[in-house]
């Protein structure tokens, strides 16, 4: 069984991987497979709808005779990712308190 998972949690994982370093899409889509079931063609209008709204910005980088597009997070996505994240931490405790029966086990 799998879960169905928002566009919401889709842009956390993105912007909280690119918090930590410039990714390009196809390195995206492999680090977000880990937490979920998602293909290229699913991530890229993510990507350029983050980049619409000033949380991402581009750069190209030139490999093996091509260029790379590589993603960046922008001082609004930080905000963003963190905003995300603080609403992913109140869901999930509320989850977490129906499905533990009010056990916490961190």
């Amino acid at each position: 069984m799998s879960f169905q998972l928002g566009s919401a949690l889709l842009d956390a994982c993105v912007l909280a991987i690119l918090a930590k370093e410039d990714a390009y899409g196809y390195s995206l889509t492999q680090q977000v497979r880990e937490v979920m079931d998602i293909s290229e063609s699913t991530l890229y209008p993510v990507l350029r709808r983050l980049q619409k709204n000033g949380f991402l910005s581009t750069y190209d980088q030139p490999y093996q005779g091509r260029n790379r597009r590589y993603y960046r997070i922008t001082d609004s996505g930080r905000l963003k990712y963190e905003q995300l994240l603080e609403e992913w931490n109140d869901y999930k405790g509320k989850v977490d308190h129906v499905l533990l029966g009010g056990l916490n086990r961190d």
